[in-house]
């Protein structure tokens, strides 16, 4: 949603309100040795420079690596090791971010908030980590997996399947569960997140789009809130073909009612 120039080794793109609050949370990132995130660097009149990841996004046509079990693993592991870094991180007093929607209290972690693959980066087989934080804000972990999933898998109408070369419920099961284990999260959990999270985007982009306020008035303009309504009820329909009945049987359940199993 914004202009990103690449001079050299950084990125530079335009600073927000938001900026400053991000730069926090990844100066504690890069503190606590996760490496798989940009660095930021400073700001450089109008722009904020940020170091530059190697790789390539996974744009549609998705790459190998993304339409493979390993790379749903890739990413499940890469969302597990982020949030036990982040856990610790405490928001500045002052921190505003980008269409923040609840006040940081404990229990909750920083949020990428824009978890899809057009933000992952690969070289090879490998996942180097996520770019594009601007959308950071505080919620639930949970959300995070659940938006994953929700583009990753993709758990999404047969049209954006097949844009990804990705379709048919058996290998979307199949991919759910690979990204649920890889994390530690129970599918269930994470659908039930999902259709809460597809629910309250649709409303933020009818509401904040509805008062001209960017980028949700782009996305109210494009049709993005009666496309995640359509994304909803496909989930509810296609939810049973989605869960594996024996998993579902077993009795098993997390004892903190996170949805995580921890």
């Amino acid at each position: 949603m914004t202009t990103v120039r690449r001079i050299g080794e950084t990125i530079r793109r335009p600073v927000g309100e938001w900026t400053p609050a991000v730069h926090a949370l990844l100066t504690h990132l890069e503190a606590v040795g996760f490496t798989r995130a940009p660095r930021p660097i400073g700001i450089d009149g109008t722009d904020e420079v940020l170091s530059l990841l190697h790789g390539e996004p996974a744009f549609s046509p998705w790459p190998s690596p993304l339409r493979s079990t390993g790379g749903v693993v890739e990413l499940g592991r890469w969302l597990r090791e982020y949030h036990d870094a982040v856990r610790d991180f405490r928001p500045p007093a002052d921190a505003r971010w980008q269409g923040q929607e609840e006040e940081w209290r404990p229990g909750m972690v920083i949020r990428h908030g824009d978890l899809g693959p057009w933000n992952s980066i690969w070289t090879g087989d490998s996942l180097v980590g996520f770019i594009d934080w601007d959308f950071a804000a505080p919620g639930h972990a949970l959300d995070d997996l659940a938006q994953l999933a929700w583009y990753a898998v993709p758990l999404r109408p047969v049209e954006q399947q097949r844009r990804a070369s990705v379709a048919g419920a058996p290998v979307l099961r199949g991919r759910l569960d690979a990204l649920c284990a890889a994390y530690g999260a129970q599918p269930a959990a994470v659908l039930d997140a999902l259709d809460a999270v597809q629910s309250r985007e649709a409303e933020r982009i009818e509401r904040l789009g509805g008062l001209g306020q960017e980028p949700w008035a782009t996305f109210l303009a494009r049709g993005d809130a009666a496309e995640m309504a359509a994304e909803r009820s496909w989930l509810r329909a296609e939810r049973t073909l989605l869960l594996d009945s024996d998993s579902d049987s077993d009795g098993d359940s997390d004892s903190d009612g996170d949805g995580t199993g921890g």
